[in-house]
């Protein structure tokens, strides 16, 4: 156990580590060294205390980072659920049964190669530049993302398993929920993990097209009055809050495949 949490100390002091490394070459480029004009391209020391400042300043864009971040996480995260909540059953059921396949892969492989970003402009001649046109192109991305890896999850299902329940008398629901789904679990938690990245590049895409307010709509104005240390801010919350959302899920991941194992 000691053992165990000592090597879990290690690699995040290693993690620490290169992340500071990363810091502290970026700040000898640009404050020490003075490789470019922090006009173009601000330095750590500016960009921290753009992030204090936004915290409490509306201005260039008219709304504070806290307004900002909870206009952009309320959009992703309802796209995200209403993705994963139709995704994950549907790329199940896919794999499982012949005949859903059939009646989904062909709209299904019609759907999968046009990005998300693609959709952008038709959603916001349907439903306008409000939450429902993001929320929609957010739940596009997730679903897609969340139906391939739950049918690459249940596709890999050992078949001498299958047999196994057979044996013993498994019905095919008890076959799907006691057999394939537990093993398909690690692939559905990645389709989950990624579909989180394709919600947030989804969301800003969307805010930087067409939003009065969010990370992307931030960055977007950061950009049009010259203010780059802005931009980073944006990108700097939008990569804490994606670090954030990944390790509940990596703990959401380690939980259930507990409960599933003591099953």
């Amino acid at each position: 156990m000691m053992k165990a949490k000592s090597k879990k100390w290690k690699y995040t002091l290693i993690s620490i580590c290169s992340v500071s490394f990363v810091v502290l070459v970026w700040y000898l480029c640009i404050n020490v060294l003075h490789l470019k004009a922090e006009t173009v391209f601000p330095g750590p020391l500016t960009v921290v205390k753009t992030f204090i400042q936004k915290l409490y300043t509306k201005a260039p864009d008219g709304a504070t980072l806290p307004v900002h971040l909870i206009s952009s996480l309320k959009v992703a995260l309802l796209g995200y659920f209403l993705g994963v909540l139709f995704g994950v059953p549907v790329g199940i059921m896919m794999a499982w049964s012949k005949w859903v396949d059939r009646l989904v892969r062909p709209l299904f492989d019609l759907i999968r190669p046009v990005p998300g970003l693609a959709w952008i402009p038709m959603f916001i001649l349907l439903f306008g530049i409000g939450i429902t046109s993001k929320a929609a192109v957010i739940f596009l991305s997730t679903a897609v993302a969340c139906i391939v890896n739950s049918y690459t999850g249940i596709r890999q299902t050992k078949e001498e398993h299958l047999w196994v329940g057979d044996v013993f008398g498994a019905t095919n629901i008890q076959k799907l929920f006691r057999i394939a789904i537990p093993t398909a679990l690690p692939m559905i938690f990645t389709g989950l993990r990624v579909a989180m990245g394709a919600a947030w590049m989804a969301l800003v895409a969307a805010e930087l097209l067409a939003a009065s307010e969010g990370l992307g709509y931030m960055i977007q104005q950061g950009r049009y009055s010259s203010k780059p240390a802005l931009v980073f801010v944006g990108m700097l919350m939008i990569g804490i809050v994606g670090l954030v959302l990944d390790t509940v899920l990596h703990y959401l991941e380690r939980k259930v495949a507990k409960g599933m194992n003591a099953e």
